[in-house]
């Protein structure tokens, strides 16, 4: 009686009322599990950010973010590239401190985990990244754009 139908409901709630958390907005595609209205409550979301944080290393471009309410929750956007080489649109939902938002800026390079096994557009905020293994993916990276 409550099967699919709510599942698919919850899945879109965030969407419907925010539109500018929608997959489209977001500039993800359909395999993109959507935003949790609340990621403490949700058992899905608290096991993905627990995956997050031992994911593998990335650089993620800021190209926005959108606030979803004034702890502050945002949801950031990043373009995304790998060691390996994939690229493709991060979405990291994160809680950042007041001094934190106020020096996000589009183009902003930060490091990022996201699951290779998964690959479902979510990344989070590596902020426990060694800076030597950054500059040394950064660099890694260049030399491959460099070719």
């Amino acid at each position: 009686m409550f099967g699919f139908k709510k599942k698919k409901k919850l899945d879109d709630l965030m969407a419907q009322l925010r539109p500018d958390l929608s997959r489209e907005s977001l500039g993800v595609g359909p395999a993109f599990p959507g935003v949790a209205p609340n990621p403490l409550l949700s058992g899905d979301a608290r096991k993905r950010n627990a995956e997050l944080r031992t994911g593998a290393l990335a650089l993620g471009v800021l190209v926005d973010w959108r606030e979803v309410n004034s702890n502050p929750r945002v949801i950031l956007m990043f373009d995304v590239e790998t060691a390996d080489g994939v690229s493709f649109r991060g979405v990291a939902d994160e809680d950042l401190t007041f001094t934190e938002l106020t020096r996000l800026a589009p183009g902003q390079t930060l490091p990022v985990r996201y699951r290779p096994a998964v690959m479902d557009h979510y990344v989070a905020l590596a902020r426990d990244a060694d800076p030597a293994g950054v500059r040394q993916l950064s660099d890694r990276i260049a030399s491959r754009k460099r070719t």
